[in-house]
């Protein structure tokens, strides 16, 4: 299915976000997908996999973390971000994820979901909240906070959803109604903590799998980085289709 994009500005109660958005130029309206960036941002591998996304029938959001810096790209990243480069990149990111408190992020999330459902290409109904290590943990944090409106919720690589602190996002998770997959790197979570993330879904009642994937470490989907793996990266499109298959098209 070919596809159009459009680099869009959505209204926050802190400015203007600039995104990213990837449609089927069918000219009819898809049901949507609000991907969250992993922790290094908006940036063309990202703009890539929402092409790919939107190729199968989908009108994909992808919103710039860190717009109150201005906009995307606001770090300074190699083409590819190796082993040598991460100190540096880390040096850049973690200010911009520690300000990122859980209430910028549901503030984001009420923006981002308004304006998502308000786009003509954008069919009624539920939608999908999905993203990439910090950002498995946005979405989580949006599919709680809108258990309406959001029917499928993924998070690939996940960071930052199970933690000590009293808004840790998995504490929320009683409040879902979006089915769920989580695919993990081996080591993303610790046996103790994957442990309570599913005992969390098990509690909220909702379809859902938390599977680790195979040979794979934090950052698998991202070609742009050392992390990479393509077999990692082909599991989690078929877990993530199937999943918005059941949920969007069918459901």
């Amino acid at each position: 299915m070919s596809t159009s994009t459009k680099t869009l500005q959505i209204p926050t109660t802190d400015g203007r976000a600039d995104a990213f958005a990837a449609f089927p130029d069918s000219g009819e309206r898809h049901p949507g997908v609000l991907l969250y960036p992993d922790a290094f941002g908006l940036r063309p591998v990202l703009k890539e996999m929402a092409r790919e996304l939107a190729g199968h029938g989908y009108y994909v959001l992808v919103p710039n973390l860190y717009y109150r810096h201005g906009p995307a790209p606001v770090l300074e990243l190699p083409e590819r971000i190796g082993e040598e480069a991460r100190p540096a990149v880390f040096a850049q990111v973690m200010p911009l994820v520690e300000e990122h408190t859980t209430e910028r992020i549901l503030s984001d999330a009420d923006a981002y979901l308004r304006f998502l459902t308000a786009q003509p290409e954008v069919s009624a109904g539920p939608v999908a909240a999905m993203g990439y290590c910090l950002g498995a943990s946005l979405a989580m944090r949006t599919a709680t906070a809108h258990p309406d409106q959001v029917a499928a919720l993924a998070g690939f690589h996940p960071g930052f959803l199970v933690t000590d602190a009293a808004d840790s996002p998995h504490r929320r998770v009683p409040e879902l109604r979006a089915e769920v997959h989580m695919g993990l790197a081996e080591g993303d979570l610790t046996p103790e903590a994957l442990d309570e993330l599913n005992k969390a879904l098990d509690v909220a009642g909702v379809g859902y799998t938390t599977e680790v994937y195979p040979d794979t470490v934090h950052g698998f989907t991202m070609a742009d980085t050392d992390a990479f793996n393509a077999a990692g990266l082909q599991r989690h499109w078929e877990r993530l289709l199937s999943l918005l298959d059941r949920t969007l098209t069918k459901g």
